[in-house]
């Protein structure tokens, strides 16, 4: 697809970048169920995400990926397409692949997101989620008291009863992210599901690192089935007020984090 970027030549590219220290040759490890090109990506990619490779930046060509991941020239081919299409990248004849301004990142992409979270800048990962929650959640869970389907409701009760049983930090978090996604679910506008599942990843993160830092878990349960009662009993002011608890507390616990 061309449009007018496609059509001349990047004003800000650097260098070509020195392979950062301790990157991997010949041994890049594939990712379990993934091809090599998918796993090849996630490796560029995360590169690319944790500031390696900065915005501008041309990157290796074909030849020297392929000798220094012991991959086909066409394995790299399809990676560089995957990274193209997620707007990490840009390429063109002549010049080679270059890494896109943050901006037009898609940072609404799954894998995107995961390379994201992984970055040295933690704090403003978090900082970003958090914002999003801000902005979607509560009101999601009002609609979600108004409107909420019998089986919605049960499932967003159950995941609320597993964060309370679970034994460790995965299942924890694993019932703490359901639970979140089924609000959205149950709030009925066909626009939060999508992007709800999308953000799944980086709620996962963020989830994890919470509950890590949080000595009272009582007290995040408790907020936690606040939001599920006022939700179950159809009281969409309540629990909108019980949402901004929940987030206040999560910012309190990320604010400490930095101290």
């Amino acid at each position: 697809m061309s449009d007018a970027r496609s059509k001349k030549r990047p004003t800000k590219i650097k260098t070509q970048a020195a392979r950062p220290a301790g990157a991997r040759h010949a041994d890049a490890a594939l990712i379990p169920g993934s091809s090599v090109h998918a796993s090849l990506a996630n490796e560029i990619g995360l590169r690319i995400v944790r500031g390696d490779y900065p915005p501008g930046t041309i990157l290796p060509n074909e030849a020297k990926w392929s000798e220094t991941f012991n991959v086909s020239r066409s394995a790299v081919r399809e990676a560089i397409k995957m990274l193209m299409a997620k707007s990490l990248l840009a390429s063109r004849p002549k010049i080679g692949s270059w890494v896109e301004p943050k901006e037009r990142w898609n940072l609404l992409d799954r894998d995107v997101l995961a390379w994201y979270a992984t970055s040295p800048d933690r704090e403003l990962f978090l900082r970003t989620v958090q914002e999003f929650r801000h902005i979607i959640e509560p009101e999601a869970s009002a609609f979600a008291a108004i409107r909420h389907s019998d089986e919605q409701m049960a499932e967003i009760s159950q995941a609320c009863r597993e964060m309370g049983a679970a034994a460790t930090l995965p299942e924890r978090t694993r019932a703490d992210t359901r639970f979140h996604l089924a609000i959205l679910r149950a709030s009925g506008n066909d626009l939060l599901v999508p992007l709800g599942v999308l953000i799944e990843s980086a709620l996962d993160h963020l989830f994890v690192f919470v509950t890590l830092q949080t000595s009272d878990q009582r007290r995040a349960q408790a907020l936690h089935e606040a939001i599920e009662k006022n939700i179950r009993l159809r009281r969409p002011a309540a629990a909108r007020n019980a949402v901004h608890r929940l987030l206040a507390n999560t910012d309190d616990v990320i604010g400490r984090s930095r101290r």
